[in-house]
């Protein structure tokens, strides 16, 4: 059963003269992202077929990431009444593919999928903790806190399922830093930038992938304040399977820090350019 429902969502309250028009462009984008979750599903039933526990539990994910992604297109609608979701979701599903043929993970093994999965869950449940804050749209605030609870319950649900993999697989501390590393890494994939550009560009622009990382990434970095990445950065080691609080962690941190203001610097650039 889902912990809500999208007419529970206060829409009445919608009010245009509290939106940041910095914001619409990057909801219109995790929508379509958001909107993608059977895809994902599709992958993870192939790749635990002969796990009925876990391909059930991905279903059950997947229901919540499209109504998610209904949710904020919902609200980039209302901001926006000229955008036409169902067109831009389908660019998006026409021009991003995943591999759904796949017959085992990409990432090696089951646990490194995995923990893969709890980097995404990491990623979304900070990002919308850090939009909702920054928002003073009532009805957005709402979505985006609704969705990162969503989202730190995902988490959990991966990590639990990992925990169970990792006794059967037994991966070294290394090599989950490794995939974890790798999976945060592909936040510059095409994934994000492609949705950026559905969702805001018509097809006649080409499709540049560095400008459209830029232009999604840039913007989104700034919401983000230090207690966001100290959260996330626990989650992250907790993940891999080291101590989530004390000095490690505040260390990694500080360098997460100063990572996310580093890139910011170069995604303004880019866009300058």
């Amino acid at each position: 059963m889902k912990h809500w429902r999208i007419d529970e969502v206060a829409w009445d309250r919608f009010d245009p003269t509290k939106v940041d028009p910095d914001l619409i462009p990057l909801v219109k984008a995790a929508a379509m992202v958001e909107r993608n979750g059977r895809d994902y599903a599709t992958y993870l039933s192939r790749v635990f077929g002969d796990d009925p526990a876990f391909r059930e539990a991905a279903d059950y994910w997947a229901e919540e990431e499209v109504q998610h992604g209904d949710a904020l297109a919902k609200w980039a609608t209302l901001a926006d009444p000229s955008w036409d979701y169902t067109l831009a979701f389908q660019r998006y599903r026409d021009g991003y593919k995943l591999p759904l043929d796949a017959e085992a993970s990409i990432r090696g093994s089951r646990t490194g999928e995995l923990i893969a999965r709890c980097m995404v869950e990491t990623g979304t449940s900070s990002y919308y903790t850090a939009l909702g804050e920054a928002t003073d749209e009532p009805v957005l605030k709402q979505v985006c806190k609704l969705i990162a609870a969503d989202e730190y319950r995902h988490f959990k649900l991966f990590y639990d399922h990992m925990r169970r993999y990792l006794a059967r697989e037994h991966i070294g501390v290394w090599r989950r830093v490794r995939i974890a590393l790798g999976r945060i890494g592909e936040s510059e994939d095409d994934e994000l930038a492609y949705a950026w550009y559905c969702g805001n560009q018509p097809a006649s622009v080409p499709y540049h992938h560095q400008r459209c990382t830029a232009a999604y990434m840039g913007p989104a970095i700034r919401f983000y304040r230090y207690r966001h990445i100290e959260r996330g950065t626990g989650m992250i080691l907790k993940a891999i399977g080291l101590p989530p609080r004390g000095r490690l962690s505040g260390v990694a941190t500080r360098l997460a820090w100063r990572l996310l203001q580093w890139r910011q610097h170069r995604f303004a650039r880019q866009l300058a350019a």
